[in-house]
């Protein structure tokens, strides 16, 4: 099937974008026309590990079948590898409306929110001395992914740069919420540390015989 010539337009633009924003920076054009919808051209694949017939993610496939096709612009996605993303979809459409193609964007700003954790730091002073509180609510699912999330980003580095004992440590505070009695909780943390699940199992003895020792 012959792509789109409005898709064929865009491709030159593609290596544009790429080097303005540098090499942290993936730009992928999608076309509709196939099953799967996939990538046809990209650049700075090694940002989320795609390549050429990759397939639409999900999170935009569902726009795809909603009633309203809009463009999704500057939203915070996650690579496979723990790497934090600033990403956009832009959907392309003909003289008609129809969407025939979409150009995502995809920039890793991991090392930026490192310096703005930093920042943010190193500039917080101490107004009341209130207790902090963590309210969850909704669905266990939920609960677990509020907790979870609200714990990395107090510990304040991506994942994708965290050391094996980084993680453990992330570990020792999950398993201090009482994380790991929430049913699924391994197996969630262990997809957004990017670990096995053995290995969770493995951190959480570690952490265990280690309080244990420290007690005699």
């Amino acid at each position: 099937m012959k792509t789109h010539p409005i898709l064929k337009s865009i491709i030159p633009i593609m290596e544009g974008i790429a080097n303005t924003f540098g090499k942290n920076c993936e730009v992928a054009l999608h076309d509709f026309s196939s099953p799967q919808y996939p990538i046809i051209a990209i650049v700075n694949g090694h940002v989320t590990g795609r390549e050429v017939g990759s397939p639409l993610p999900e999170t935009i496939s569902k726009v795809l079948k909603s009633d309203n096709v809009e463009n999704l612009i500057n939203y915070k996605n996650k690579g496979k590898d723990g790497k934090i993303l600033k990403s956009s979809a832009l959907f392309i459409k003909d003289e008609n409306g129809k969407p025939v193609g979409c150009l995502t964007i995809n920039i890793d700003i991991s090392e930026f929110i490192m310096v703005k954790n930093t920042l943010s730091e190193f500039c917080d002073v101490t107004d009341t001395n209130e207790e902090a509180r963590e309210a969850y609510t909704g669905s266990v699912s939920e609960v677990l992914e509020s907790i979870v999330n609200t714990t990395l980003e107090n510990y304040g580095k991506p994942v994708n740069f965290m050391t094996k004992e980084e993680k453990v440590q992330v570990v020792k505070m999950l398993d201090a919420k009482g994380t790991f009695l929430i049913r699924g909780a391994i197996d969630y943390v262990a997809k957004i540390l990017c670990v096995s699940r053995y290995t969770i199992y493995n951190y959480l003895d570690e952490i265990r015989v280690g309080d244990d020792f420290g007690k005699y």
